[in-house]
């Protein structure tokens, strides 16, 4: 017999009835009527503050949220991920990404192996591996420092270490320059190479299987690059592997000494604290890269124990559930006042839509509800002179994710009081809006009543970022137990990859597929041609 789906329980219709009063709520309202508003909607984990309260949230509605959150079992599959149990149901793998930052002490035994033997050898090779570069004391073939590395991979082997190795730059500037080759598109690779020193650069390719598509054709151009400036047995002190695959490694000349392995309980988008963190790792040294581990830790712990109430990673999911669900929100808004945040809402792209932007449930039927929004955003106050137009008198409702450091990682104090008030000030202006005043047009009003939620560090560390990467990636967890959906495969990128194959064998010169649609095989004539 298969479960009721979540829109029949009747703890969802509860919230769905509440929602017909609380979308005639007016947020300025709510703050005149509750002094203390802030305070009841607003607290701080893992050196991370949260203030929810510009949101239609009252008691009831969090007490109403928080009961259908208990009616999806979320504390029990919370307790299931942490424990190891093969949650990736489609794919018969425990979730244990978290193991990767939990203390060395920590013991977890699955089928038998005791895993954190295995986490730590491969971070005490990193910790060997990046001292190393870092000290010069790793020589390429002509006896030269590494000046630069190179990530070569795509989805959460590229967007994990190039957000973070972005985002920690002040951290970096003692390390090598670090780049990213991610995409297929031969214009990245050849504009990368072309900065480049044969003699002083380190490539790291990333891939689990080491035969994803875009990753093996970079590597090889990479190789070809390189061997116009050297020899085969130099590769072995140039390029690197994160991998589980000796066999096609060496196959492609790196000596297996320099395979750094990850398991199939990491999943690509939840890889940052595994090998995949290793340009992260060289970038920022190995200090700061175990403080990162420790402030996703943090989170961790919160997560795990405090109560649904008072838990950061489940009110921002219980929030942007509400909206999605009852408020026909259908994107949300990231928007970090901080320039060295810029890669974090494309990082959170993958993060959410890949996980939760899924139709099936868990048992295989069709969901009877919206899931994941769009995910998107950019830099603040950039996006205030673009897209905030939208937010102030567009006609959607979109919920904004405010992101901001107390301090800064530079002497530009005044810089960044304005940049700070801008932050604050956007997140007022959506609440309030402007009333309307004698002889003003329409088009100089607007309602606001727009909702955000303010996330706030004291600066922009290795442990805050990884504090906050852990949060949204317990939010993702919660808000696929929400919606009844395994958050942890990604099947809807499988057929466009299958396609892509056939599509270049023909632009190769193999026959023509005629059960392409005549749009499709009209576009491959044309490229053919194009190309000849």
């Amino acid at each position: 017999m298969t479960s009721p789906q979540i829109s029949q329980l009747p703890e969802f219709t509860a919230l769905k009835q509440h929602a017909e009063q609380a979308r005639l709520w007016q947020l300025s309202q709510l703050f005149e009527k509750e002094p203390a508003r802030c305070a009841q909607f607003s607290l701080e984990a893992a050196g991370l503050y949260a203030d929810f309260s510009k949101n239609h949230l009252q008691r009831d509605t969090l007490t109403l949220l928080t009961a259908y959150a208990r009616a999806r079992k979320l504390e029990a599959q919370r307790d299931a991920m942490f424990r190891g149990d093969r949650i990736n149901l489609t794919e018969n793998r425990a979730v244990l990404h978290t193991l990767l930052r939990a203390p060395k002490e920590t013991r977890l035994i699955c089928e038998g192996q005791e895993l954190m033997v295995l986490v730590q050898a491969v971070l005490d090779r990193i910790e060997l591996f990046t001292a190393r570069v870092r000290s010069g004391d790793w020589k390429g073939y002509t006896g030269k420092a590494i000046t630069d590395v190179v990530n070569i991979g795509i989805g959460g082997s590229d967007l994990g270490p190039a957000m973070t190795c972005t985002a920690l730059r002040p951290y970096g500037l003692q390390g090598p320059r670090m780049h990213f080759l991610s995409n297929v598109d031969g214009h990245a690779v050849q504009a990368t190479l072309r900065e480049l020193d044969a003699q002083t650069t380190l490539f790291i390719i990333a891939s689990k299987s080491f035969t994803t598509q875009e990753t093996m054709m970079n590597a090889k151009v990479a190789r070809d690059w390189f061997l116009r400036h050297a020899t085969t047995p130099d590769i072995a002190k140039h390029f690197v592997a994160v991998s589980t695959q000796a066999e096609a490694v060496a196959a492609f000349g790196i000596d297996t000494e320099n395979m750094f392995p990850f398991w199939d309980w990491v999943g690509g988008r939840y890889s940052i604290w595994s090998a995949i963190g290793l340009p992260l790792a060289i970038a920022i040294g190995m200090e700061n890269f175990r403080s990162f581990l420790a402030g996703a830790y943090a989170m961790d712990r919160h997560f795990q124990e405090a109560p649904l109430e008072n838990n950061m990673p489940v009110l921002l999911a219980l929030t942007g559930f509400w909206y999605r669900e009852f408020f026909g929100t259908a994107s949300h808004l990231i928007a970090p006042y901080h320039q060295d945040l810029q890669m974090f809402p494309a990082y959170l792209q993958q993060l959410e839509m890949e996980s939760n932007g899924k139709q099936i449930t868990k048992e295989g039927q069709h969901v009877s509800t919206a899931t994941a929004p769009v995910i998107w955003g950019s830099v603040g106050t950039n996006g205030q002179h673009a897209y905030f137009q939208l937010l102030h008198q567009g006609t959607d409702r979109i919920p904004v994710d405010f992101i901001a450091a107390l301090k800064p990682a530079h002497e530009l104090i005044q810089q960044h009081k304005v940049l700070l008030a801008n932050c604050f000030a956007q997140a007022e202006a959506l609440m309030q809006g402007k009333v309307a005043e004698d002889g003003d047009p329409s088009y100089r009003r607007f309602s606001g009543n727009h909702p955000s939620t303010m996330l706030l560090m004291d600066e922009l560390t290795p442990t805050s970022l990884g504090a906050l990467i852990a949060l949204y990636e317990h939010k993702t967890f919660v808000q696929g137990v929400l919606w009844d959906i395994n958050s942890f495969d990604q099947w809807g990128v499988e057929l466009g990859k299958v396609l892509a194959n056939k599509i270049l064998a023909e632009l190769n010169g193999a026959a023509a597929n005629h059960s392409h649609d005549s749009s499709t095989a009209n576009l491959i004539a044309r490229a053919s041609a194009a190309l000849k």
